[in-house]
Order: structure tokens, then C-alpha cells, then sequence
């Protein structure tokens, strides 16, 4: 029996009302019609045009979800104190069944849940729906999708970082949906539901734009799902195009939360910093950017480091910055910013002055921009087509075992022993303790909405299906000697241009193990064309000498976890041969052996 309910009556405008019956799509229709009757709005604002985009600018500052701030287009949010990170432990994926890895919670019990305290939330407050492509326009790799909140910034953001797209729900089509409502901020009834079997994630109480913007990580637990489902791949990676002597090459790029994606990013030409949709067309891996935005980590941004970020951060410009510090100016700070530290201000804890020993922005604070603030955008950020990956990077934070840079034997070795097997440091991103290692394969398992397994397997698949396989290789900027980082932040531009002159054929390697790495003639004539560097053959030593004891121990818990899972047979065969070849050159060279006695 249908409700008597007419979510019609809280449209602002006869306008709006002609606007929902020019899409004749009823999936819309019922949508907003269930949300509208459970979550008790006071009124509707479909966000549909330029003009809907400024209003929300203003209703954000209006309802004070924002502060503007000196700079023309900046602004600033502050979420609850409790609320500055993604939330695990309140984020399930609804199924009946028991996933490795996964927060689950069952299917029925959890609707439950979310959907009584989503009841009344919106109650005299205006409910915003924002329509959206995660990817571009007329394109293979689109997919719709639909937000719903009752907070001006949650729509602010999605309107920077996605592609506001109305006139493509004509018709009955299907799409991804967002349910979102700020409640009553209560974190204690924080809750994160996300419902594979509807393509539906509810979030209710946060404010955090990893909890409640529904289309950048809530999405992609939906979009991992469709992919494994119809054979390509939905990750969380950036794609970059670096420059080479023959030409720009794409690469994609997995690094967890914190740990060089971004400052990767900008090192060439930027097509995403975060998400990729790959997809196989005539048996190339081609990619696109669901976005059109970045929600970046701010600390330790500096205009030496980093100094594209720096500029986008510091030009008029549309910005929200969020939980960094508000100066008595008008003015942002946060720590690692080379600006001065000023002696008070307000933050997400109220106000900060420099006696309190405390940091003046949270770790985690961010800020949203458009990609189009960006001088090093590529011209093909927004092709229906995507643009072809030649390489793949999976980098990670260790400290003690990995070697800067390494490239996989083959595309089953690069996916299974570096992508498959990644462990990192952790770090704000999530709340928890920071600097402990996790198990985070392909950077995604926090994401992961299916069974481990059955993503691999579709990875392994994927890369069956290519004419043309990329080149796989694994970064990790921060090894250290004692407390001492081996490597400086600008190196980085070394370990990739070696990965595009491999991708090129311009340069050869030295066989180890593990993979294949540079020979180091070739490290020390890049330092010295890239850096003006003197690079010894000391600093060679220091970062290539291969820990055989410490990747033996690496590879023995990723291999009984992977056999705890059930992983698929091809999983299991690439890491015991990783195995027997490390235990081989142990026999031979002991626990440590250097490159330079491997040529």
C-alpha cells in the first residue's frame, strides 16, 4: 500500500517540481520519497545547476557549517572533536555473512539500526539532493549517483569534488544512493551502513567527509563490489602522467592515507589523486578519475615540498579547509606549514592559543578543492575514454624492510608479493594508533566490501584479459637507518623517473628475489640530471641492500594469511616461490646481501 506522503508538497518551487517530472525516472522519485518521509525534512532542494551550487555556497555559511574566511572563495569547517577520521569500527558493509577483514553486521539488524536513527533526523531542517556522474560524462566507465544530507558543507564538498550531472537520470535509469544526516552529532549512535544488495550507504551522526560524503569512499565499497561483479577495477588510486624521453606515461598509483599518493600526484601531470576506474578496451588498461576534486591531507604541506599544493591552498580560489586552525586574521594555519605559527586562533576544539602545548591542526585535517585549480592538470583529466596505464606503483610507509623501489617479475608477481602483500604504517587517516603496521593490500582494505579472495582473483583476471600488461613496481619513501629517514622528500622524483625509463626500455636492472632493481650507475646519473645530487655508492648500499631475513618473515605472515582466507591457488603459488627464491639466496648470501653483489 503506498504512503499518502507527497514529497512534492516540500519542494521550495514549482520549478523544482517541473524539474523532477522532466526526468521521468521513478527510481529518483521513490527515492527521495522515502528519505523525505523517514528523515522529516521541513523542505527539499534539488541540486541541479550553477545556480543550486551557489546556493549551497550560502546556505553552508548561513547555517555556519563554514566560516568564510580573507582569502576570496575560502572557508573553513570544524568537525565535532570526536569526528576527524574515518570511522571503522561504526562502518559495516549489511550482509549475513562472514567476511576476513571486514566489519559486517547483518543485513536486517542493520537497516534496523541505521534506518531508526535516521528517523525525524532532518526534522526543521532543509534536506538537499545533489545528482552526480563518478566519472565522466558519455563515457563507458559512468556511474550515477544520488546524495542526500541535511548539511550545506556534505553537498559543498560533493558539489567540488564530483561532476553535478541531472540531465542524465532522464528515464528509468539506475544509480548509486546516498543517505546522510548530521542528526544530532551524537558519535556515540555514529553509524555507517553500507547496502550492497541496494547500491544504498546510510551514514547518520558524523560530519567527517570520509564518514558522509557519500560519493568518494562510501562509493567505492559499492563500485569494488559492481566491478569484481562485471570484470574491471574500481581502486584507490591516483593516475598520473609523468614525463619520459619518448613521451607522457601513465601511471597508477596506491599508496595508504598519509603516505605519498598526493605528493606523488603532483610530480606530474595530475589526472587524479585518489580513485580510478580501469577498465580493459581492446586489451589496453585504460583509467579514469571518478572525481574532479581532492579532499587532501594538509599537514606538512610547504611551499618547498610541496609547492603546486601550496599555491592552489593560498590563491583566491574555491577551498573549504577543515579542522586546521582559524587566525584572528581570517587566515588558515596548520602544522608543517611554513607560514608562521600564530599565537591563537579557533580550532575544532575552540579556541588555541601557543601556551597550551597543544597542536594547533588536527593530523588528519584536509582541505577540498576543484582538480581545476591544479597548473599541472592534464588536458585528459576529463576523457570519456580514460587515458592508457603503462605502470602501476603500490607504495607504502616501512621503516626497516622494503627498498625504495622495485619493479615485479610480472604482472601475477607484482599484484600478489607487492600489491597484495602491502603493509604499512598507520597513520591519522583512521583513528587508532598511530605508526602501527597494518596489512592494507592494494591500499583498499579498508573499502573492501567482498571477500579478499574474490577481489584478487578478478585482479589476476583483469590483468589475463591484457595485449598490453603495465610495468608493476613498489615504492616506499621512508626506510630509515635509527631515527634517520634514508631519503630526502624530493627523491621520489628519482624512483620515478627509473620506473618510466623501465616502462621506456631505457635502462636495465639487476635480478634479485624479490623483484628487479636499479643498477647504480643509472640512480647516480638521475640524482645528478634531476637534483644536482651527489648520490654514493654508500647511499646505494644503505637503501638496497636486501633485509632476505626480514622479507622471509614478511612473506611468511602474508602467506598464512593468505592460506587462512582460502585465497585462490594462484595467490598462494606466487608467494611460495617468493619464499623458496629468498630462502635459496639466504643459503647463498646469508640474511643481507647488496645489489652490487648481485650483477
Amino acid at each position: 500500500m503506498k504512503s499518502s506522503f507527497n514529497f512534492l508538497n516540500l519542494l521550495v518551487s514549482d520549478k523544482m517540481i517541473k524539474k523532477i517530472e522532466i526526468l521521468n525516472n521513478s527510481y529518483v522519485e521513490e527515492f527521495i520519497e522515502k528519505t523525505a518521509e523517514l528523515c522529516n525534512p521541513s523542505s527539499i532542494y534539488l541540486v541541479t545547476s550553477e545556480e543550486d551550487k551557489n546556493y549551497i555556497r550560502r546556505r553552508a555559511i548561513e547555517s555556519k557549517e563554514e566560516i568564510p574566511l580573507k582569502t576570496l572563495g575560502h572557508t573553513i569547517h570544524f568537525d565535532h572533536p570526536l569526528d576527524q577520521a574515518r570511522a571503522r569500527d561504526d562502518t559495516f558493509i549489511l550482509t549475513d555473512d562472514k567476511i576476513p577483514f571486514v566489519n559486517t553486521k547483518k543485513r536486517e539488524e542493520g537497516l534496523r539500526e541505521v534506518l531508526s536513527l535516521l528517523k525525524g533526523s532532518m526534522k526543521g531542517r532543509e534536506m538537499y539532493v545533489g545528482f552526480y556522474s563518478l566519472g565522466p560524462r558519455n563515457s563507458i566507465f559512468q556511474h550515477l549517483a544520488i546524495q542526500i544530507s541535511d548539511s550545506p558543507y556534505v553537498i559543498h564538498s560533493e558539489n567540488i569534488l564530483y561532476r553535478l550531472d541531472f540531465d542524465d537520470f532522464k528515464g528509468n535509469k539506475q544509480f548509486l544512493k546516498f543517505v546522510h544526516s548530521k542528526g544530532e552529532l551524537d558519535i556515540k549512535k555514529r553509524r555507517i551502513m553500507i547496502d550492497l544488495k541496494e547500491d544504498t550507504v546510510y551514514s547518520v551522526n558524523t560530519t567527517y567527509a570520509g564518514n558522509s560524503v557519500g560519493l568518494k569512499k562510501l562509493a567505492l565499497r559499492l563500485t569494488i563490489a559492481k566491478a569484481v561483479k562485471e570484470g574491471w577495477l574500481s581502486e584507490h588510486m591516483a593516475i598520473i602522467g609523468f614525463e619520459g624521453d619518448k613521451g607522457t606515461h601513465y601511471f597508477t598509483a596506491s599508496f595508504p592515507s598519509g603516505s605519498g599518493k598526493t605528493s606523488t600526484s603532483m610530480m606530474g601531470k595530475l589526472i587524479s589523486d585518489d580513485l580510478a576506474f580501469i577498465r580493459e578496451i581492446n586489451g589496453v588498461a585504460r583509467a579514469v578519475n571518478p572525481e574532479v576534486g581532492v579532499f587532501g591531507i594538509i599537514q606538512g604541506i610547504n611551499s618547498k615540498d610541496d609547492p603546486i599544493i601550496w599555491e592552489v591552498l593560498h590563491k583566491p580560489n574555491e577551498v573549504i579547509f577543515s579542522n586546521v586552525l582559524m587566525t584572528d586574521e581570517g587566515y588558515v594555519y596548520w602544522e608543517g606549514s611554513d607560514d608562521k605559527r600564530p599565537e591563537r586562533g579557533i580550532n575544532y576544539e575552540g579556541f588555541w592559543s601557543i601556551d597550551m602545548n597543544k597542536p594547533a591542526s588536527h593530523p588528519n585535517a584536509r582541505f577540498t578543492v576543484p582538480l581545476t585549480a591544479f597548473k599541472n592538470l592534464d588536458e585528459n583529466y576529463d576523457n570519456p575514454d580514460g587515458v592508457e596505464i603503462e605502470g602501476i606503483i603500490f607504495g607504502v610507509r616501512d621503516y626497516d624492510t622494503l627498498i625504495p623501489v622495485v619493479e615485479a617479475f610480472s604482472c601475477s608477481h607484482g599484484i600478489v608479493t607487492i600489491g597484495a602483500s602491502m603493509e604499512s604504517a598507520r597513520t591519522s587517516a583512521v583513528i587508532g594508533k598511530g605508526d602501527e603496521y597494518e596489512f592494507n593490500p592494494m591500499a583498499i582494505l579498508d573499502f573492501m566490501p567482498i571477500h579478499l579472495g574474490e577481489y584478487l582473483r578478478n585482479y589476476l583476471e583483469f590483468c589475463k584479459k591484457l595485449k598490453k600488461v603495465p610495468r608493476i613496481f613498489g615504492f616506499n619513501y621512508f626506510l630509515k637507518e635509527g631515527n634517520r629517514f634514508l631519503n630526502s622528500k624530493e627523491d621520489k622524483r628519482v624512483w620515478i623517473k627509473w620506473a618510466v625509463k623501465r616502462v621506456e626500455g631505457s635502462v636495465d636492472v639487476i635480478y634479485t628475489p624479490i623483484g628487479l632493481v636499479p643498477y647504480y650507475e643509472d640512480l647516480k646519473t638521475l640524482f645528478r640530471e634531476m637534483l644536482n645530487k651527489e648520490y654514493t655508492i654508500e647511499d646505494y648500499e644503505k637503501q638496497f641492500t636486501l633485509k632476505l631475513d626480514k622479507y622471509l618473515e614478511k612473506n611468511e605472515r602474508i602467506l598464512k594469511l593468505y592460506k587462512e582466507i582460502q585465497a585462490p591457488k594462484e595467490v598462494i603459488a606466487e608467494l611460495e616461490q617468493q619464499k623458496e627464491r629468498i630462502l635459496k639466496y639466504i643459503d647463498k648470501y646469508g640474511k643481507r646481501v647488496s645489489p652490487l653483489n648481485l650483477r
